[in-house]
């Protein structure tokens, strides 16, 4: 009979590339990997793994294993599912990725909302890039993710995942207040020679930024390059740059920038995924509804 964990482990091993990773991932050492796949291997009686440089390979009755895992872990994770259903209360915990901005203007109040309203879901949120995030909760480091779309720039498809709208939110050009270097701007056009400040390369917001300018006959001259928005803010208020913000940044807050509305008025996409698995765990639902709720309040209060 061939062990579920170990399975796991080989599962792993698939999606992370290296032992070391797979350890990292779920706090184990990189020898005990080794022991309980060369044990795996045993029950198997096949070879599984072949050396690749630093990283493994799965061999073709690896990969065969490694398909049956997967299925085996959606039954078991719509097992836990269908139980946590049966249950009057809705408890358990939900592990939850999220990007910046909507980390700043949803969680403070949708947290709140779900401690008063089911008090035993805990919730664990850690801040990522939303490629990334989608990545991990295919992989089961996330129930959930919060994550973001850019016109014309898909984010990526996982099979397992659903996908549902939160919320859409005007992207717009954010410039100095008047006065200050880059103050007098009133078109895209007019920050043709202004310094900008966008997210690292990779990032989607970076490529549609970077078209943004081209299609408006320039290229932009990026001199400072960070994923923290609260940064971005202060270079711009401060007159030292100018970058493409969504209106999710300002919930709560007040800015002396000055927004100038883009041509065709792009709109980014806010939507949460989850495992098709698990995506009807009550704490899921939850956390979703609240998630949504607290969305619709966030876009009525920016109109």
């Amino acid at each position: 009979m061939l062990d579920v964990r170990r399975l796991r482990l080989l599962r792993e091993v698939k999606v992370r590339g290296t032992l070391a990773e797979v350890a990292t991932a779920l706090n184990l050492s990189p020898s005990s990997v080794s022991q309980q796949l060369t044990l795996l291997e045993k029950e198997a009686g096949v070879e599984l793994l072949r050396k690749a440089g630093r990283r493994v390979q799965l061999t073709p009755q690896a990969e065969i294993l490694v398909a049956h895992t997967e299925s085996l872990l959606s039954r078991l994770e719509q097992a836990e599912t269908d139980l946590a259903a049966s249950l009057t209360t809705v408890t358990g915990s939900v592990r939850l990725g999220v990007f910046q901005s909507a980390a700043l203007a949803l969680l403070p109040d949708a947290l709140t909302s779900m401690r008063q309203r089911y008090p035993e879901v805990r919730i664990e949120m850690v801040q990522r890039e939303p490629e990334t995030a989608l990545y991990e909760t295919w992989a089961r480091d996330f129930d959930l993710v919060v994550a973001e779309q850019y016109p014309g720039h898909a984010a990526p498809h996982h099979p397992e995942l659903d996908r549902k709208r939160l919320t859409t939110d005007a992207l717009r050009l954010a410039v100095a207040p008047a006065g200050l270097p880059g103050g007098e701007a009133r078109l895209l056009e007019d920050a043709g020679g202004l310094p900008w400040v966008m997210e690292p390369h990779g990032a989607a917001s970076r490529h549609w930024a970077e078209q943004a300018c081209r299609q408006a006959g320039f290229e932009p001259d990026v001199r400072y390059e960070t994923a923290d928005l609260q940064a971005q803010i202060r270079l711009i208020e401060s007159g030292n740059a100018v970058a493409f913000l969504p209106d999710l940044v300002w919930s709560g807050r007040g800015t002396p920038c000055r927004m100038l509305d883009l041509p065709d008025h792009p709109r980014r996409t806010v939507f949460t995924s989850a495992r098709r698995a698990s995506a009807n765990r009550p704490a899921i639902l939850a956390l979703r509804e609240v998630l949504e709720e607290t969305a619709r309040q966030v876009s009525g209060v920016r109109q």
